[in-house]
């Protein structure tokens, strides 16, 4: 079954890591003609596979994916960028009469597509950061805070002068492009017939199913994968190797921890960043159609998500 590019139908399946996403969205990409666009922020980096639970080979051939292997670890990809290429093949399987799934626990990813965010395309100046960070500390973030409230009352109203990072990011923005930053955050909805489901388990289950995920990349060969990416060349410093994951198993090829310890660490920063995610995609959002898989099995889920994208 195929969706018209006319009716331009988006299915967004979120919700925690582990929780069981990608098995939904295999079942609904075979029923229904979907392709996978991932928004996962880890899954855009070539060799890292194992510790970002990418999908296999076969699950790729089974259902096509886009949006990961996108990037070498020390190649970033800004939101703005990710925002634009998940437009770009979100349109592109539409024209074809295909049914774009937009799948992931990516917070920033998912809502910057869903909502059409307006994303300041300033790069970032390192010698202006570095004098508002110095401002702040000498004079105070209540004076930086101050400052951004002459520029820009909108935004100052909406950042917690306590969030220093966030306030030098809007000066920096303000100064830069001459124009308030909340005028070019300014959301503009995508045209499409936007569907979001979501999916969660109670939180002992999740955890547990996150703890046995943790188990089968070490036993997949998470250290080697780690350790394959130092051989070639790619550093700690880089923000792709300081993940999740392979933060931890870094520690232990450093001799700062042993290898139990660090699995330990990985389960513990694992179930933080579900709590995180969480906060990100609430049960109580109104706009998410919510499914506890403990409750409702995989083949009721497609079917009334299937009913859904008929309306």
């Amino acid at each position: 079954m195929g969706v018209s590019a006319e009716v331009g139908s988006l299915l967004v399946i979120v919700g925690p890591t582990a929780v069981g996403k990608t098995a939904l969205a295999m079942r609904l990409g075979q029923a229904l003609g979907g392709e996978v666009v991932s928004a996962d922020s880890r899954q855009v980096y070539r060799g890292m596979d194992i510790g970002t639970a990418k999908p296999t080979a076969e699950e790729q051939m089974q259902t096509a994916h886009h949006l990961i292997d996108i990037r070498d670890p020390d190649e970033p990809l800004s939101l703005a960028e990710y925002q634009a290429l998940a437009y770009q093949v979100v349109d592109d399987l539409l024209a074809r009469g295909r049914l774009p799934m937009l799948v992931g626990g990516t917070g920033q990813y998912v809502r910057a597509v869903v909502e059409g965010w307006g994303i300041p395309a300033v790069p970032p100046d390192e010698a202006l950061r570095a004098d508002l960070y110095a401002e702040a500390k000498a004079a105070g973030y209540d004076v930086l805070h101050a400052r951004l409230r002459d520029l820009d009352p909108v935004a100052a109203e909406r950042i917690d002068p306590r969030n220093v990072r966030r306030v030098v990011r809007a000066l920096e923005v303000c100064l830069i492009a001459e124009r308030p930053i909340s005028e070019l955050q300014r959301r503009s909805p995508p045209p499409y017939c936007i569907v979001q489901v979501g999916l969660t388990r109670p939180r002992p289950v999740i955890y547990r199913r996150a703890d046995d995920r943790v188990e089968a990349m070490i036993a997949a060969g998470l250290v080697d994968e780690v350790g394959h990416l130092l051989k070639a060349g790619y550093g700690w410093h880089l923000p792709a190797m300081s993940g999740l994951g392979y933060r931890q198993i870094g520690a232990y090829l450093r001799g700062e921890t042993s290898l139990e310890e660090a699995v330990q660490e990985i389960k513990r920063q694992t179930r933080r960043f579900i709590r995180q995610q969480y906060n990100w995609f609430r049960p109580s959002d109104p706009r998410i159609h919510w499914f506890d898989l403990e409750v409702t099995p995989l083949p009721q889920v497609e079917a009334t998500v299937t009913s859904l994208l008929s309306m």
